[in-house]
């Protein structure tokens, strides 16, 4: 396995393809598209919602009928748009890297996949996708909700350890458009203590960082003995309340400190969907009506550095789950009343 993506091996025959994909542009590869967006090296590419539209209009009605999905589209998970899971496929016999999609449509997704992702997280993602799928393409799909262009729309790609999406704010009161799952096993199903090569736990760390900044009593607040299932990331908390500490109620440093984890937490996204982040995040208060919980159950090595831990305010939900692998769900909007589906 290769431990870094970013140095192909030479019999990959798409490798020079992707690779000017990924590092050029979507623009270098398919005809300049919509307006440009963010900040510093994302102004140099297509925003991804152009991408939507012009990947939607180069399918054939075929394609459409199988990859592409009324607005309000319900199968047995509810509506699937807002679904999330840890390990799934929206659209699962139809993988990305199979002859299913022309080049040009496999150059695009690509292209609107990267642009979903701040440039310096770009190797990080290929190293995740590399140890837990074999790389990009070969294990995630695609679907695309509603009709780019024409009136509200999503695109959402799975697999495993994946859900991440793209919206162009049809979901108005919608953080990155709905829910969304990151996770990885770098070494392995059953991680060892510290997670050697986890791209992610460092934003634990982060959280743990904060915890050790806590006196006594504040310990005992933010300290629970047993972590909610983790895919309970409804509003409203998994046992009808938040747990843990309020963190208004943290002194200015462990505030500081506690923005220093937010900031973690966001900055794998592109900046438009961090900016979403923080404006849903406000409408509820800001961060200090949020609440941090550490758990005691399944720390990896019984070592006190808290595998398990969640940020969650009145429509706020991040769960991190470590052991044994990383797995870690984002679910955010401006109001609580916002419903999504998930299983673990």
């Amino acid at each position: 396995m290769n431990e870094f993506p970013d140095c192909p091996n030479s019999s990959d025959s798409r490798f020079s393809r992707r690779n000017f994909v990924q590092t050029v542009g979507a623009a270098a590869a398919v005809a300049a598209v919509g307006p440009r967006i963010g900040n510093g090296d994302e102004t140099s590419k297509p925003a991804p919602e152009s991408l939507v539209k012009k990947l939607y209009d180069s399918m054939t009605q075929t394609q459409k009928d199988e990859v592409c999905f009324d607005w309000d589209h319900k199968d047995d998970r509810g509506l699937l748009r807002m679904h999330v899971s840890n390990n799934w496929q929206i659209t699962g016999d139809h993988k990305i890297a199979s002859g299913y999609y022309t080049d040009d449509q496999k150059d695009m997704i690509e292209a609107l996949f990267w642009g979903l992702y701040a440039p310096d997280w770009h190797s990080r993602i290929k190293k995740q996708l590399q140890d837990d799928a074999g790389g990009y393409g070969k294990e995630q799909s695609i679907a695309i909700f509603g009709q780019p262009g024409a009136e509200k729309f999503e695109f959402v790609m799975t697999g495993r350890h994946l859900t991440i999406r793209c919206d162009g704010n049809s979901v108005d009161n919608v953080a990155f458009g709905g829910p969304i799952f990151y996770g990885h096993a770098a070494s392995g199903f059953d991680e060892k203590v510290g997670h050697p090569g986890n791209v992610f736990w460092y934003q634990a760390q982060k959280a743990n960082a904060l915890y050790k900044m806590l006196d006594g009593k504040q310990r005992s607040q933010a300290l629970i003995e047993q972590a909610p299932d983790e895919s309970k990331v409804h509003f409203g908390g998994p046992d009808g309340r938040p747990q843990g500490i309020m963190i208004g109620e943290l002194a200015a440093d462990q505030k500081d400190h506690a923005q220093k984890v937010l900031d973690a937490l966001l900055e794998p996204y592109r900046t438009v969907d961090q900016a979403d982040v923080r404006k849903c995040l406000s409408a509820q208060g800001g961060l200090d009506k949020c609440r941090l919980a550490f758990y005691q159950s399944d720390d990896l090595g019984n070592d006190g550095e808290w595998d398990n831990w969640r940020l969650e305010g009145p429509s706020f939900v991040w769960h991190y789950r470590g052991t044994p692998h990383v797995h870690v769900w984002v679910n955010i909007a401006d109001d609580p009343s916002v419903k999504i589906t998930a299983n673990g």
